[in-house]
């Protein structure tokens, strides 16, 4: 005898229910960029050798802990930071200048609070003792840069950390006043010390509370000139390479 089996009918999705699906994603999202890491992408090369144009970063929003900007559009909610921790010497950070409050700024921390920072002769130094470093080559950036070589250097922070600079040669950035970072602030360079907006020139001593997050990893890479959109440049455009290279 056959027996008759009711098929239950599955509910309709409404619109609604789609909308809800966007916002909770979004949402998601949204929290996901505010407390723990944001993406940036490289729009200049004032950190060659160590970012390219066409790098996508992650940025960790937990490393200092959270001031107004780590919130999009910077509400003027709270002053200061909140679960603050301090930059280390030799971190790639992500930061807002006073006087370009709007625009973030990525850089490495070179002086603390308390320090003295100087260029002499190409060279830095830190608390009056010149930072070792040496030389490691040549470095063709292309793009906007031209075909030029640039001379690349490893240096050496007091603390251990090592990382390549890049150096055009003789220019006015070789040789500077001595700088004395302030109680709360920190001094920000480029690793292309020829061609970088820092704390050398127009940016200043950086507060604590203006910094944004600690570079963590290049989660992407495309070659100057190309556009995350223009997916068909893909195969030609990605640098394999730098996919997945910490800071």
């Amino acid at each position: 005898m056959a027996v008759n089996e009711k098929t239950e009918e599955k509910p309709k999705e409404s619109a609604g229910d789609f909308f809800k699906v966007i916002f909770q994603a979004l949402l998601i999202a949204l929290v996901i960029r505010t407390l723990l890491f944001q993406p940036f992408v490289i729009p200049s090369g004032s950190m060659i050798p160590t970012l390219l144009i066409g790098d996508y970063l992650f940025v960790s929003k937990m490393s200092y802990g959270y001031s107004k900007y780590s919130l999009p559009f910077s509400p003027d909610l709270f002053e200061g930071r909140i679960w603050s921790d301090e930059p280390e010497r030799g971190d790639v950070a992500v930061f807002r200048p006073n006087n370009k409050i709007d625009t973030d700024y990525i850089k490495r921390v070179i002086g603390l609070p308390g320090d003295t920072v100087q260029m002499k002769d190409g060279e830095l130094y830190i608390n009056g003792e010149a930072v070792k470093r040496e030389a490691a080559g040549e470095f063709k950036p292309n793009g906007q840069y031209g075909n030029r070589a640039l001379k690349l250097y490893r240096e050496i922070l007091p603390n251990g950390v090592t990382y390549m600079t890049a150096d055009e040669g003789p220019t006015l950035a070789d040789n500077t006043k001595v700088f004395e970072v302030p109680k709360g602030h920190y001094f920000m360079m480029g690793d292309n010390r020829d061609n970088s907006s820092d704390s050398r020139f127009g940016v200043g001593y950086v507060p604590l509370e203006n910094f944004v997050g600690k570079a963590n990893v290049i989660f992407f890479s495309l070659e100057e000139g190309s556009s995350f959109w223009q997916f068909w440049k893909w195969p030609w455009a990605i640098r394999f390479s730098r996919i997945f290279q910490g800071l």
